[in-house]
């Protein structure tokens, strides 16, 4: 399945704390998203703050009104896609087979504090041995690729475009995923989240990105590659893995209550050497994928 959304369509789902934080701003100027447009109420936002960060508060307060006016403008002619499937699915051990497709996957290793559980996102499907098929989602998002090579002579306006750009394939995501649970898999048809619970990520599920903690190598894209053919909304993948365009964001949705967010952490030799052969590569292969979880 195939959703093409216009720039207007997924802009009210731009976490502008990262976009804010991308140019140096701390989380507390980009709360100026927050306020209504009228000049009294930012006049107040901005009061608010000590005399010493007012001049900084007034900079965020101009970046988020140039911001905008970047949305308009490329809303006119771009659009941002996301392929999304849902899959047939199973755990096997530390693997996830999709589709047919084995993904292997990493668990915990370093000793924790607290003593809890090593996880696994394999955790969060149903075994192989029981028999009953299970669901994990797929997804990959990106932006038009002509967006990243706009306004080059003018380096303000090309930044701007390069940070909302990365905001505008997470904010589809953001949206595209609402969809899912609540309509496409509908395992959470009843969800009725305000935006900022959205955010703070209320929903029932996760869905880990290819990169990010609990699914930290990029060669992963290849296998979900199989899965999703992502030439189809204009991804390509570098021999590293990396995608193009830049903007662009991909990895698994998982919908058991029990699903969490975790960071894999740093494991050791024998799960590199355990997970280089399931991947089917050689242990130096993995290592420049693994580098940061490497003891």
């Amino acid at each position: 399945m195939i959703i093409k959304y216009k720039i207007h369509e997924v802009s009210e789902y731009i976490n502008w704390i990262y976009f804010f934080h991308a140019w140096g701003f701390q989380p507390r100027f980009a709360a100026i998203a927050d306020i209504h447009g009228c000049d009294s109420c930012r006049a107040s936002w901005l009061a608010g703050f000590p005399e010493e960060d007012r001049a900084k508060a007034a900079e965020a307060m101009q970046l988020y009104k140039d911001a905008n006016r970047m949305l308009n403008q490329l809303d006119e002619d771009f659009e941002i896609k996301s392929v999304v499937k849902l899959c047939e699915a199973n755990s096997d051990g530390d693997n996830l087979i999709i589709d047919g497709v084995t993904f292997p996957l990493l668990r915990q290793q370093a000793k924790k504090r607290e003593g809890g559980p090593f996880l696994c996102l394999s955790d969060f499907v149903r075994p192989l041995s029981s028999g009953i098929k299970d669901t994990v989602g797929a997804f990959a998002t990106s932006i038009d690729a002509d967006m990243e090579g706009l306004f080059e002579k003018d380096p303000y306006k090309h930044i701007i475009v390069q940070a909302l750009s990365d905001r505008l394939a997470e904010a589809a995501t953001e949206k595209m995923h609402e969809y899912v649970r609540k309509e496409v898999w509908g395992y959470a048809k009843d969800e009725n989240l305000s935006m900022k619970d959205l955010m703070v990520e209320k929903y029932q599920g996760i869905r880990p990105a290819v990169g990010y903690p609990s699914l930290p190598d990029q060669s992963v894209n290849f296998l979900l590659d199989e899965v999703l053919d992502m030439k189809q909304i204009g991804i390509k993948l570098t021999e590293n893995g990396a995608m193009y365009p830049h903007a662009s964001v991909c990895g698994l949705m998982f919908s058991h209550p029990a699903s969490q967010y975790f960071a894999i952490g740093k494991i050791g030799e024998d799960q590199l050497a355990d997970y280089a052969q399931r991947r089917g590569k050689t242990v130096e292969e993995m290592k420049k994928f693994l580098a940061a979880n490497l003891q």
